[in-house]
């Protein structure tokens, strides 16, 4: 058995372009255009080609792209002091704090400080709780591109069993909301599942969020099963050119699994275009426009 691809990549240039359809028609009905404001705060090489990327994909979706850059040692009451000007600027549908931040700054603070409906990472604890009581709120780019990738894969997952392996606030626990939400039978396993081979074996769909490289192995798998694997992990002896690698061992995985996503190309690309999606559903939801249901 080899497993079909989840193209990742391709759902994402997919998504991007309905994006920037929606937009067109949100800037001939509001008189603006939406908009993303990035904060990035220090010189951290990764997060600066991230921040990057992201500018270069909200214009190439035809919304306003603005970046605002701190030095390291820049004060939290500056850098909060930042955040609430962009809250209070009616041009900004969504902000977006590049993490994570130079040592002693407090990330939760920050985030706390974005209003909730800007807040289009969805990590402010206001929108964490409206996804936990089946609130309309902004959800983790990560998880939610997830799903979407599912549901293109499977279709209708009511009734499927899914094991998420990892808990983060970032990944894990939205995922597992998320799941629900779509009629699965939801486990979160972790490093102190007991039997945690056992556990992911008997799940129809398996997302592996742990930051482990290659630790689900391919006789976790059940036969047929639909993995997502969310890690990103650098492997390579010192001297050695590293290599991606993610959560879940593609080689012995894909011949037991029905699909799943590769790493590079699954579920990375999905983030930025998530990202996009949530700005622009903002934009919407700020100026009082109705965006058809299901659109994004």
């Amino acid at each position: 058995m080899s497993a079909a691809l989840i193209d990742g990549k391709a759902f994402a240039a997919g998504l991007r372009d309905t994006v920037g359809t929606y937009a067109a028609a949100f800037e001939a009905k509001a008189g603006r255009k939406a908009g993303l404001a990035v904060v990035l705060v220090g010189e951290d090489p990764a997060s600066e080609i991230y921040v990057r990327s992201k500018g270069k994909a909200t214009e190439a979706a035809g919304m306003n792209s603005w970046e605002y850059r701190l030095p390291a040692d820049a004060s939290e009451a500056t850098l909060l002091a930042k955040v609430v000007e962009l809250n209070a600027d009616p041009a900004v549908d969504g902000i977006l704090v590049q993490l994570p931040l130079p040592r002693g700054l407090d990330d939760q603070k920050v985030i706390d400080t974005i209003d909730p409906d800007k807040d289009v990472d969805g990590f402010h604890i206001v929108n964490a709780g409206r996804l936990a009581v089946g609130q309309d709120g902004f959800v983790p780019c990560t998880p939610l591109g997830c799903v979407m990738l599912l549901k293109d894969t499977l279709g209708d997952m009511s009734g499927l069993e899914a094991v998420v392996i990892g808990r983060s606030n970032i990944v894990g626990r939205p995922m597992a909301r998320l799941l629900a939400d779509e009629n699965c039978t939801v486990t979160v396993a972790h490093s102190r599942t007991r039997d945690l081979p056992e556990v992911v074996h008997r799940a129809d769909i398996v997302v592996a969020a742990v930051g482990q490289p290659e630790m689900v192995k391919g006789d976790w798998i059940k036969p047929g099963a639909t993995v997502i694997d969310v890690g990103i992990n650098r492997v390579g002896a010192v001297g050695e050119v590293k290599r991606l690698v993610g959560d879940v061992e593609f080689s012995s995985a894909s011949k037991v699994a029905g699909a799943i996503t590769p790493v590079p190309g699954g579920v990375g690309p999905m983030t930025i275009a998530v990202l996009l999606r949530n700005t622009l559903v903002s934009a919407y939801r700020r100026e009082g426009i109705e965006l058809p249901k299901d659109a994004l």
